[in-house]
């Protein structure tokens, strides 16, 4: 078939490829080597506080005066009175100081978020964390359980024991 005949049966759209030679020029380009990135400086580590003695004495602090503040919302929503004084007014003064503890607690945190837009540092293995996040839930328990107490008998147990409680 000769090239008349194949140009009358091609699309009218397409057209036909030039005759003129095509030069075409390759050039190399030697890849470049990537040399690997170093880091040369790094944020602090967020585990790690200032110092580490008062966040473990927080962290012991909390740990025992969470559980305490429990004990005492229990005995204060089911018998109405706080903890017995016990041996010596010792189980009453360790209900007062872990009710400043989580104050503390939840004070510094505050302070803290304040500050710096985020919470108290995880501390070692978490704990100071944990410590802080059961500091807030047990403000929220105290607020529930005293504003319970004040809406059924119409005041909360003061600090030191009454007659009414340990008479």
């Amino acid at each position: 078939m000769d090239a008349s005949k194949m140009l009358l049966l091609s699309p009218p759209s397409t057209s036909l490829p030039s005759l003129k030679p095509h030069t075409f020029i390759l050039t190399y380009k030697k890849p470049k080597v990537h040399t690997p990135l170093k880091v040369l400086a790094m944020a602090k580590d967020t585990s790690e506080s200032g110092n580490g003695t008062i966040d473990k004495a927080t962290i012991a602090g909390g740990l025992v005066a969470n559980p305490v503040i429990a004990w005492s919302l229990y005995t204060l929503k089911t018998t109405g009175c706080g903890l017995p004084p016990g041996p010596g007014g010792s189980i009453g003064a360790l209900e007062g100081v872990s009710y400043l503890v989580v104050v503390g607690i939840v004070g510094w945190s505050l302070y803290t978020k304040a500050k710096t837009g985020s919470g108290l540092p995880n501390g070692p293995f978490g704990l100071l964390g944990a410590v802080e996040g059961l500091s807030f839930l047990s403000l929220l328990a105290i607020l529930v359980v005293f504003g319970l107490q004040f809406l059924q008998s119409g005041s909360i147990p003061g600090p030191l024991p009454s007659d009414q409680c340990f008479g």
